[in-house]
């Protein structure tokens, strides 16, 4: 499927924004469904599983941050980009750690909307592979992941990091590349302890069960997943 046939659903309450964004993805080749509320919106999203969700913070009843969790419970396989006027590093943080893959600002520019809709799709069919080190595997188009034919119960965030490490095997991957491409940050710094955190929790899941250790940490670098006999810590 292409990106100029996919199928965008819109979860918008606002009448003129959520109106003006219909009509314009519809000139721009994309099948739109429309919802007003959190609530019409997952109906929408079970009935019609779209390709990519545009979704608004500020909704009615329940948030966009509460429906995006709900959206992953259910399936982490889909991008969404978040439409919102909150703009403080904290919203966007918390936005991009409940599930969300790319977040813009309001008043934004639609064309610059329509860029990352294309980036994000074109990833999307890009990354559906698969990936094996040791007993470690991972679908990218089912986006799950299990370790000796156990399904590993990831987050969001513990699986972008997991598969960046598995993209990159056996190559180190820093602290500034873990910030930019799963959190969208360009400084890392600020986020070098939530980063820790988060590979923390996901080198519990990978690996405290078994005896052979699969996630390492480079000093002074950052990360590296690695099936080799070599110490690492």
């Amino acid at each position: 499927m292409t990106d100029q046939q996919s199928h965008v659903l819109v979860i918008e309450d606002e009448p003129k924004v959520a109106r003006s964004l219909e009509q314009g993805l519809r000139e721009a080749g994309y099948s739109v469904d429309l919802a007003t509320s959190g609530e019409q919106g997952l109906l929408r999203y079970f009935e019609h599983s779209p390709d990519i969700i545009v979704l608004d913070l500020n909704l009615p009843g329940r948030d966009g941050i509460e429906i995006l969790g709900t959206f992953r419970e259910h399936n982490s396989s889909f991008p969404v980009i978040i439409l919102s006027a909150r703009d403080t590093v904290e919203d966007r943080v918390q936005g991009l750690d409940t599930g969300a893959d790319d977040y813009l600002v309001k008043p934004f520019a639609f064309a610059e909307l329509l860029a990352r809709i294309r980036v994000l799709l074109r990833r999307e069919q890009s990354r559906q592979e698969a990936f094996v080190v040791a007993d470690l595997e991972l679908d990218s188009g089912l986006r799950k992941a299990s370790r000796s034919g156990k399904r590993l119960n990831l987050t969001p965030k513990e699986y972008g990091i997991l598969e960046l490490l598995l993209r990159n095997v056996n190559q180190p991957v820093s602290r500034q590349t873990l910030a930019r491409d799963i959190w969208q940050v360009q400084r890392a710094t600020p986020l070098d302890n939530v980063i820790d955190v988060h590979v923390m929790r996901l080198r519990k899941k990978v690996d405290s069960d078994f005896e052979k250790k699969l996630i390492h940490t480079i000093r002074g670098i950052g990360f590296m997943l690695s099936a080799s006999p070599e110490e690492f810590e």
